[in-house]
């Protein structure tokens, strides 16, 4: 006689809650996965348990790293893992990924590029596809962030890859955001704008090992040079450049004092808790843009009238603004 298959329960609130508090790593798992979804059937359960979850966040630092590419950003972060988790810290890291616009597929190489931390019972390695959009890098990575918070994890770092706006986009998450650069400063700055410098409370010229240790720590004098002439990116902190080698281990516990050091320069100046709450803000203004827009574009009138606008623009007889203008008062009237 042929069995039937038992049905899979279905996962409740306080399921997600107690897993993500007794740390269970299935079910931390599965409610990022739960948080991630775009399906509209996860939402609001997704946002029912994060509203639970909340009074046992906000208690990690929180690290935003990007870096040219070949700098050695995940060999890095494996290094400053391992070192923090070898000294009693839970590290969570969350690779953000902005999917491919081309393929809508997402490259997450993170966890075997960071094999070794991966094992670490004391480390959660992440990668999060964003669905090809900022917005979706920074609503999932700050709603995961904050499940890894209630998990325990008392340092969270977030690696961008560096393309183009994520930067500010983590920046904007993260209490400290370190750029890491590799030797020929020239050539890197025009690989990263520098505009990246601007908000980076430090830089580690990585690499700075063998018979490249001379050129990094001159590459050391010629960033610190510039970061000389920019404003801060935090008020009352110096950013400063410095060396350090992934592969021999050096300088990563230089890395965690640079970090101890700027979280106890803003918590003392009460720089730390305001810009937590401008990111809160921040935060609220995004989301509201975010869903306003997409109740804008879901509307029956504006779906209707959205193609002779574009076909009139297109045809030159009316200008984008006006376009603008009157699918907005179709909106206001309908």
């Amino acid at each position: 006689m042929e069995q039937t298959p038992r049905r899979k329960k279905q996962l409740q609130v306080g399921d997600y809650v107690n897993g993500v508090l007794e740390n269970n790593r299935t079910m931390l798992a599965r409610t990022i996965t739960l948080v991630e979804s775009n399906a509209e059937k996860h939402f609001q359960l997704g946002q029912n348990v994060i509203s639970e979850l909340l009074p046992h966040t906000g208690k990690s630092i929180r690290i935003g790293i990007t870096g040219v590419p070949g700098a050695g950003k995940s060999t890095l972060i494996e290094a400053l893992g391992t070192h923090l988790c070898d000294r009693g810290h839970k590290v969570a890291v969350l690779a953000v990924d902005p999917s491919s616009q081309v393929s809508k597929g997402s490259i997450l190489g993170d966890k075997t590029r960071m094999e070794q931390l991966t094992k670490n019972k004391n480390a959660f390695v992440r990668p999060t596809p964003s669905g090809g959009t900022l917005g979706g890098v920074a609503r999932k990575s700050r709603e995961t962030m904050l499940v890894c918070e209630a998990a325990g994890y008392d340092v969270i770092i977030v690696e961008t890859v560096g393309v183009g706006q994520s930067e500010t986009t983590v920046r904007s998450m993260v209490d400290f955001f370190l750029v890491v650069m590799i030797t020929g400063a020239g050539d890197e700055l025009q690989g990263m704008k520098k505009g990246v410098l601007e908000i980076a409370d430090a830089i580690f010229i990585n690499k700075a090992d063998g018979d490249n240790k001379i050129k990094a720590l001159a590459a050391k004098e010629e960033y610190n040079q510039i970061l000389h002439y920019l404003p801060p990116a935090t008020k009352g902190w110096e950013t400063k450049a410095h060396t350090c080698s992934a592969l021999e281990k050096e300088g990563i516990d230089t890395m965690w004092d640079v970090v101890n050091n700027y979280i106890s320069h803003t918590k003392q100046k009460n720089i730390f808790y305001e810009r937590r709450k401008e990111q809160l803000f921040l935060w609220l203004n995004e989301t509201l843009q975010s869903q306003l827009l997409n109740r804008f574009y879901d509307h029956p009138t504006i779906k209707s009238s959205l193609p002779t606008y574009k076909a009139e623009i297109e045809a030159g007889t009316t200008t984008v603004t006006l376009a603008a203008q009157k699918l907005l008062e179709d909106y206001d009237t309908s």
